[in-house]
Order: structure tokens, then C-alpha cells, then sequence
């Protein structure tokens, strides 16, 4: 290492702008937002998500509530272009949701980008080129007026191809890429030279997009850049102002948060802040802090545990355990002084007043979360003790929500008790918990199953019996047993997880599957165990415990 290596380094200027106006401001509504999953997002991936993985959170933005959604750069991505011309071909796209794609400066990809979107009812097309002084003397080898021709020619030409699909609405977004580097004097001249080519108005609407390609500097001096870009640029009443941080110094939301106070209007970023390098904006993290301060994001996040599960399965990222309001513990206190701090704030809550629960900055049930193990849990005598003893003694390895789910169960049985339960105990609550119920004298019983194939998949006629002692004959289809299982109980259920585990060894042992179970509308999250010789059996069976630890779920069966 060399020595002193921190003087190779130069720091940000400071921007001058002595009567700078966004501290004192705050925020009183959100702004438009763009999802860029699709492409930012997915170009960031160990492995790029496939058609069928893209659609499915396409669908999934959409219902949460996003009405601007990148959708990737069809002329440089086969799979980008089929994926929109399906969806512009089929009327898959919703009315009021505008796809966004984007291309360099090249007539070529223009070209192909057009042809990629024509006939859409609304497209935003976004043009960038990268104008900061290292990129223009070693990249490029271009002057700043010769940058400037580049996009005035670019734009022009944009302009003449869209012309020509009148049945459309085209909206032009630029982005001067590498704008926190730049020189502000350049970022603005080629932003106005966008403006005037594409002549913008009240029926040729354009986003000037600010990015922080990669972040260099602290976010107050980037809401300063952004504060003296919107007293400038030409035509404003008919610009939107957009930004999209990156998080390189893990300031992302910082960033957005503090160029929104500055005269942005628009946020570009991913859900959990997928991207390049450290990644980007996290969408969910900016709209819930907007949340928490009174302001409605207009994004539906009620079922938050549901969209992290369809991110992780079409990302195939995990999400860490500490993600702001989405993370399995964040809502889950082992401090002795934070649980009784919170047991306190709960016991005074006002159901009508303010939320004010120390260490809680919003009620976990507006996200759809519980307020299951978030007190009473430590890494001492719950759920890291818990799972130990189970995996050490009965080779029981829960997941990390399993554990916490159980954790709760086990500390109120030691409250009960007021002894320590040894790990015997533990194993014996295990099994009457998320075994037993399919077995025997549970709400929903396992009495045997037949699967077979059907021309649409796996065939299931699964036979069960309810707490009255009525036993039912149920059929469904499905991709797999489990997914044909679901489908036979006809109940608006979502299998959010599925481990297997043996219990032993030998051609004997027994299989352990684990089932974790969401019902929309209810709170949190259910799991099941299964144990037995056929993983199909033990799988069905831990289905079956997990729907009936659903409070009323068995008896929509049993009106059947």
C-alpha cells in the first residue's frame, strides 16, 4: 500500500451557491417513480433474469403501483426487445403505466429502439452520453462543443423517427451521464441543448434525468447541483426534473431524499437498491421513509414480505437480514432494554393517535408484518439457543423466519412455566407445533394422497380430514406437488418457502419438508413440517399444518 494513498484522491468541489434554498425545505409528497429493476437492476445480476423471470416482476411493479417501469435496452438485448413487443403487442402493458427504454447516442440503436416500441400508447425514450472531463479526454477524445453536437444531432434524429408513429406519445428523457463529475456550465448546456433540439412544451414533454453515475461526494453537495440546475434550465415548466443515485458511498437515499428538497420531481432506482457496483436508490427504503413522515408514497407496500420473496426469486439476491423495514430482523429486539422499551410503548399505544413505539419507526402490521418475537426474543435464551439445540440434538435446521416464528412460541411457553426447557422439551413443542397437526387432531389432516400427470402438469387428488371428523376428496394441477396441492385446497394461499431436511440416515430415514405459507389479507406468514419416508407426503403434510395455523383458514374448507 502506498503510503499516504489518501493523497491521491481529490475532493469534490464545493458548489458556490450562497442563497442555496433546500434546508430549510421538507417534503410533502412523492414524487413520480421509476422502477429500473428491469434493466439497471438485472444488468447487475450473477445470472441475467430470464423472460418468464422479467415478466413476473414486471406484473409485480405494476401492482404495487408504479406507473413509469425501464424496461431495458431492446436494442442492444434480443430478450429486451421481445419482452416489449410482447407486451405492446398483446395489450399487456396497463394504461396509465408507461414503459421506459433506453440507448446511447448512435443512429443505429435509435433506430432499433424505435422499431422496438412503435405502437405503444405512451413510450418514454431515454438518451444518455457521458460528459465529464475524464470521460471526454480518455474515453471519447471529443471537446465539449463537439458533445454538444453529438446530442443535438441524436436528439434530432429521434425526433424525425418518431414522426413517422403518430399513434404513440413519445417523451424524451436525456441524461447527461457522469452529471456529479461535470462541470455544472457543461451539464447545463447539453441538458438545454436536449431541451431546445426536442423543442419540449405542453404537447412535447420531456425528464431531464441528473444521475450520480457514481457517487464522489456527500449528498448535501449533490442537492446543491441539482438546486442550481432547476433555477436554470431553459423551458422548466415543461421539464421534469429526475435523479438517479447511485450508492457507491451508501448515500443513495440520502441523495434522492435531499434533491427532492432541491427541485427534483422524479426518483429512478430499484426496489431493494439492485444495481451496478454497491448498487443504487432502494426504492422501498425512500417511499417507507416517506411513509413515516406522514406522506402517502402511492406505492403498495402492505404485503411487504410478499414482494421481497418475488424479488429474491427473480433476482436470486437475498435480502439481509437488517434491510430497513424489510429485513427478517428488523423488527425483532435482543436488547433487554430495547424489549422492555418497547413492551412500555405498547402497552400505552393509542390505536387512533400517532405511532410512537420506541425503537419501532412504523407499526410492522402496516406491512403487513407481526408483532410476533419483535419483544421477549434474545440471542441468549431465544431464538439463536432455540435453533442450536434443534439442529445440534434433532437435526432440525429452520430457516431464519422459522426460527423467529418458533422463538415466540418457545418463550411463552418458558413464561408459562417459569423454568428453562431442556432440549427435549424443545423437540416434543417442535413436533406438536408443525408435525402433529397433519397427523392426527389438528384443524386439518393429512389421510392420503394420489398424484399423477395430467396434460397441464402434475395431477393431485389429496384426501384430508377437518376437525368435525368430515373427510374431503380434493383435486387440483399444478407444476409440482406442492403447487397442485395449492391448487386443490382452492384457497387464495402463497408458498413463500420450501426447504427440505432428512432426519436421519439410510434408505429409511425420514424426510422433513418446510413449508412457509402467506394468506393475503392476514398478517405475516405461516410455516408447516412434514416428516416422512416420501418427501411428497411430508411435503404435502407440512402444506396442510402451515394453512391450518391460519386463524379461520381450515373452515373455509369446511363450507365447501
Amino acid at each position: 500500500m502506498l503510503r499516504n494513498p489518501q493523497t491521491r484522491y481529490r475532493p469534490s468541489p464545493v458548489i458556490d451557491l450562497p442563497d442555496r434554498r433546500w434546508p430549510s425545505r421538507r417534503l410533502t409528497q412523492a414524487p413520480v417513480w421509476l422502477s429500473t429493476d428491469l434493466r439497471d437492476g438485472n444488468q447487475a445480476l450473477f445470472e441475467p433474469m430470464s423472460r418468464e423471470r422479467k415478466l413476473r416482476l414486471f406484473n409485480e411493479l405494476v401492482r404495487q403501483g408504479f406507473k413509469e417501469i425501464e424496461m431495458g435496452f431492446p436494442a442492444a438485448s434480443s430478450t429486451d426487445f421481445k419482452i416489449i413487443r410482447q407486451l405492446i403487442d398483446e395489450n399487456g402493458i396497463p394504461d396509465d403505466v408507461t414503459p421506459m427504454v433506453m440507448t446511447q447516442l448512435r443512429d443505429d440503436l435509435i433506430d432499433e429502439t424505435v422499431r422496438a416500441v412503435a405502437g405503444a400508447r405512451r413510450v418514454i425514450v431515454h438518451l444518455y452520453n457521458a460528459i465529464a472531463p475524464v470521460w471526454r479526454r480518455v474515453v471519447f477524445g471529443l471537446s465539449v462543443d463537439e458533445i454538444e453536437q453529438l446530442v443535438m444531432r441524436h436528439v434530432q434524429l429521434l425526433k424525425e423517427k418518431v414522426a413517422a408513429h403518430p399513434e404513440t406519445e413519445w417523451v424524451l428523457q436525456y441524461s447527461p451521464e457522469t452529471f456529479c463529475m461535470a462541470e455544472l456550465e457543461v451539464s447545463l448546456r447539453m441538458c438545454n441543448a436536449a431541451i431546445r433540439t426536442w423543442d419540449a412544451g405542453p404537447d412535447r414533454p420531456i425528464i431531464i434525468n441528473l444521475p450520480t453515475t457514481v457517487e464522489v461526494a456527500t449528498p448535501n453537495v449533490f442537492a446543491d447541483q441539482i438546486e442550481w440546475m432547476h433555477r436554470r434550465l431553459e423551458r422548466r415548466e415543461h421539464v421534469v426534473l429526475s435523479v438517479h443515485p447511485h450508492n457507491d458511498r451508501g448515500t443513495g437515499v440520502a441523495c434522492a431524499e435531499q434533491a427532492l428538497l432541491a427541485g427534483a420531481q422524479r426518483v429512478e432506482g430499484c426496489l431493494f437498491g439492485n444495481g451496478e457496483r454497491s448498487g443504487n436508490l432502494d426504492l422501498v427504503t425512500l417511499a417507507l421513509n416517506l411513509y413515516t413522515q406522514g406522506i402517502d408514497p402511492h406505492l403498495d407496500f402492505s404485503d411487504i414480505a410478499g414482494v421481497a420473496r418475488i424479488a429474491e426469486a427473480c433476482t436470486g439476491l437475498p435480502i439481509h437480514p437488517r434491510h430497513p423495514y424489510v429485513g427478517d430482523l428488523v423488527f425483532t429486539a435482543f436488547s433487554g432494554s430495547h424489549q422492555d422499551a418497547i413492551a412500555k410503548g405498547f402497552a400505552v399505544q393509542d390505536p387512533k393517535g400517532f405511532w410512537e413505539v420506541p425503537y419501532l419507526p412504523i407499526d410492522p402490521k402496516e406491512l403487513g408484518r407481526t408483532y410476533d418475537s419483535i419483544v421477549r426474543v434474545n440471542s441468549q435464551s431465544g431464538k439463536g439457543g432455540i435453533a442450536y439445540l434443534l439442529q445440534r440434538d434433532h437435526n432440525v435446521l429452520m430457516p431464519r423466519r422459522m426460527q423467529v416464528e418458533f422463538s415466540a412460541i418457545v418463550q411463552k411457553v418458558a413464561d408459562s412455566s417459569e423454568t428453562e426447557l431442556a432440549s427435549s422439551e424443545l423437540w416434543e413443542l417442535f413436533q406438536r407445533t408443525y408435525l402433529a397437526p397433519a397427523r392426527s387432531g389438528g384443524n386439518l389432516v393429512y389421510v392420503g394422497h394420489q398424484l399423477f400427470e395430467d396434460d397441464a402438469g402434475q395431477a393431485l387428488i389429496l384426501e384430508i380430514e377437518l376437525s368435525n371428523g368430515h373427510q374431503q376428496s380434493l383435486r387440483g394441477v399444478g407444476k409440482g406437488p406442492i403447487d397442485a396441492a395449492v391448487a386443490a385446497l382452492g384457497l387464495p394461499i402463497r408458498v413463500d418457502g420450501y426447504e427440505e431436511r432428512s432426519l436421519g440416515a439410510g434408505a429409511q430415514a425420514q424426510a422433513l419438508a418446510l413449508v412457509e405459507v402467506a394468506w393475503p389479507g392476514m398478517a405475516g406468514s405461516r410455516f408447516g413440517a412434514g416428516g416422512h419416508t416420501n418427501i411428497v407426503t411430508a411435503s404435502i403434510q407440512a402444506l396442510l399444518v402451515a394453512v391450518s395455523r391460519f386463524e379461520g383458514g381450515p373452515a373455509q374448507l369446511a363450507v365447501r
